[in-house]
């Protein structure tokens, strides 16, 4: 049976709920229960993600969501993005989709929305229904995993998002590759954790889509572990804007302004930047364009490139000082 094929009836027959999932790595997502209260319970019933992977900033903003399964995360983002702003889901699963689509009326009353700020599309995310350069963040929760061809996932994600656009996603990674054995195990894949991508593997797939630098904004390790591979679920961002390959420092400053609702006092880019509202923090010239280019740009003040001073030190906990070594890493 194809990856699509047995995937799709996995999550369309095999399991009903939540509870029906054997492994860990599909049990975990972090929600605001304030956004939850609108949700029904036939799709709050219906979650499988490994993450939360919505960012901020979303007001007036186009999200489309790959493999949004029965939409919790769709709905959660129809509130954020408001009632000008526009949510896509696209799924490939008729039943999954059935159920999304039942949900809209009955959840856009309990947010109080006149008309409905969120539709479902049927489609593969190798092929994303969704024109090009029309979206403004993408995000997916536990579902690029499922992916037998990756790179052409990135590559239309790249295709479909705005210059400056994000993609914000919640995985599952592996710390090594996953032999063609374990990745033929249709109970394994489908569960999130045969098919994930291994680390380096993945960051050179983003890469040749357009995503030169690559930011976790969490890492979590499951508690499965087969055959001594480990897995951990990550939320992964990155911008659709032009970068380098390494953090190079350039004598940039940004000063957060605090003006993000609900990130008064701070705001986390990745693990390794956290700015606290008000304080000057060093950064390399691909946070700094990360920011100017992006919906981010008003809440930062960001200092003009000086000149080249080499590698800089992006990796959670640095502190650079003359003699330290770099490996200009921001992961």
């Amino acid at each position: 049976m194809a990856t699509d094929e047995f995937v799709s009836e996995f999550y369309g027959k095999t399991i009903q709920k939540t509870e029906d999932l054997i492994y860990d790595a599909c049990c975990v997502a972090e929600y605001d229960l304030r956004l939850l209260g609108p949700i029904t319970n036939e799709v709050k019933e219906r979650r499988y993600g490994c993450g939360s992977p919505i960012p901020t900033v979303l007001d007036g903003c186009t999200v489309v969501d790959l493999g949004s399964g029965a939409g919790i995360d769709c709905f959660i983002a129809s509130q954020l993005v408001g009632p000008t702003g526009k949510v896509i889901g696209i799924d490939m699963t008729d039943e999954q989709l059935e159920i999304a689509n039942r949900n809209i009326d009955p959840i856009m009353k309990n947010i109080g929305y006149d008309k409905p700020n969120v539709e479902f599309r049927k489609g593969r995310i190798e092929e994303i229904p969704v024109e090009s350069g029309t979206v403004d963040v993408v995000i997916s929760n536990c579902v690029i995993n499922l992916s037998a061809d990756k790179q052409r996932v990135f590559n239309e994600i790249w295709r479909i998002l705005k210059p400056g656009g994000e993609l914000y996603v919640s995985d599952i990674i592996s710390d090594r590759r996953i032999p063609a054995r374990l990745v033929n195990d249709e109970r394994l894949y489908s569960e999130c954790l045969t098919g994930a991508a291994y680390e380096g593997d993945l960051h050179r797939t983003m890469r040749k889509a357009g995503f030169m630098d690559v930011r976790y904004g969490s890492k979590r390790y499951t508690q499965d572990v087969i055959e001594g591979i480990r897995f951990f679920a990550a939320n992964v961002r990155a911008f659709k804007t032009e970068l380098e390959d390494a953090c190079e420092d350039y004598g940039q400053v940004a000063v957060y302004k605090g003006t993000i609702p609900g990130k008064e006092q701070e705001f986390a880019l990745d693990l390794g930047h956290i700015f606290r509202s008000g304080e000057p923090m060093r950064v390399c010239k691909n946070s700094a364009d990360m920011i100017v280019n992006s919906r981010y740009a008003p809440h930062f003040a960001v200092s003009p490139e000086m000149f080249h001073m080499g590698l800089f030190d992006c990796s959670p906990g640095a502190a650079k000082s003359d003699g330290d070594d770099v490996n200009g890493s921001c992961c």
